[in-house]
């Protein structure tokens, strides 16, 4: 029974031989048969250069097949054009569903091509030939999983170098080079943005998200997000579009555990450079224990209070430098005092159920502060210099 299973095999490879050795002539013919297959299921018409290379692709292919079976000691040259096969689609940005169907029906064209010889040279044999069918097969899935496998490579390196690409002109952009002609440029193309249009930058301190935010499609008012992880935050370039810095806020909420900065909009990819340098200068204006997202335009006396550590610092020690000589406890209370009346519009019986006291004994807290300081609360600039001066010694402890 094995022996005869075997010569039965040999036969079969004998007849599917000499019938592609005269199927090789009409290549021209079965390309173009193989051409209209496609082309008949697909629901887009191709522009004519596209149909030429498809059809050179065709006939290659096809080529490459017959050579196979003809001469199987010269190598694998179809699955070699598979693979190249596969690269070039990916390149090309067209789907594998695409080339995959292609190869399901060169398969069937090139079988029933063969059958058709076998059936006019001698009927007799295609009962043997038709043995041939399952090895064809084969081959079509050997050549189609070499393809597929070739296009996903070539799919995901296109893609790593892409996604370097952007992480590279982001960097670049934050860095404060958009003065560069050329980057704006590169920089437009790469990321999809006009070169003039509404910025931001945010800046995400610690404990880091464990995923950027980025809206559901239809929420966040149309804002795109760039991210780039340094050290210790979280960095994005974000495509406004109609949206305020209100609707960012709310936005990057849900995935801020600790601190975050906002910059003031800027009005296109040259100016992202100042404005990192504005969300770094938002996010250390945070100092409560609570999370906080900082917007810069709302933050802008302890802004210039970060800025200027050394001015701020001096400030804070020759206007508040008497409370140093205080009880730690109650310097501090002389301070929640001032900070908890300045946010109250400067109303003592609006502050002192936030004091949890009478609002004479803020009143009280509040003269012994003038007495320390020998600044008076009515005089406007002396109200200035102890506002900022609270700021630097909260938000610089060395102050």
């Amino acid at each position: 029974m094995a022996f005869g299973t075997a010569h039965a095999d040999r036969d079969g490879r004998a007849i599917m031989r000499r019938a592609v050795g005269r199927l090789a002539p009409r290549l021209t013919d079965l390309a173009d048969r193989l051409l209209a297959e496609i082309v008949v299921g697909e629901c887009w018409d191709r522009p004519a250069e596209l149909r030429d290379d498809l059809w050179q692709v065709c006939h290659v292919g096809l080529g490459h097949g017959v050579a196979t079976i003809l001469d199987p000691d010269r190598g694998r040259a179809d699955l070699e054009w598979a693979e190249r096969l596969g690269r070039r689609r990916a390149e090309q940005g067209q789907p594998l569903d695409q080339l995959l169907r292609s190869y399901r029906l060169a398969g069937r064209v090139f079988w029933e091509a063969v059958v058709d010889i076998v059936s006019e040279d001698d009927p007799a044999h295609v009962p043997v030939l038709v043995r041939q069918a399952t090895r064809t097969w084969h081959t079509i899935d050997e050549l189609s999983s070499a393809a597929a496998a070739a296009y996903h490579r070539t799919e995901y390196d296109l893609l790593r170098s892409s996604e370097e690409r952007t992480a590279a002109v982001v960097d670049a952009l934050l860095e404060g080079r958009g003065t560069e002609g050329a980057l704006l440029t590169t920089a437009a193309e790469a990321l999809g943005l006009p070169v003039r249009g509404r910025y931001a930058v945010v800046v995400i301190g610690v404990p880091l998200p464990p995923e950027p935010p980025e809206p559901p499609d239809g929420e966040g008012g149309g804002l795109r997000f760039f991210w780039r992880l340094r050290a210790d935050t979280r960095v994005a370039v974000v495509a406004l579009g109609p949206a305020t810095l209100d609707d960012l806020t709310e936005t990057l909420r849900p995935y801020v555990a600790g601190h975050a900065g906002v910059s003031a909009v800027v009005d296109g990819l040259a100016e992202l450079g100042t404005a990192r340098h504005q969300a770094e200068l938002a996010i250390r204006t945070c100092c409560s224990s609570e999370p906080e997202i900082a917007l810069l335009d709302r933050r802008l006396p302890d802004a210039l209070i970060v800025s200027e550590p050394r001015l701020a610092g001096r400030l804070g020690r020759i206007r508040l430098g008497p409370l140093l000589e205080l009880d730690a406890a109650y310097r501090d209370v002389l301070l929640d005092t001032f900070a908890t009346w300045l946010e109250c519009d400067g109303s003592a019986a609006a502050a002192a159920p936030l004091l949890y006291c009478h609002h004479n004994t803020v009143l009280n807290r509040l003269r012994r502060l003038e007495r320390l300081t020998g600044c008076a609360l009515t005089r406007p600039r002396d109200l200035v210099e102890l506002v900022l001066a609270l700021s630097a010694v909260r938000l610089l402890p060395l102050a």
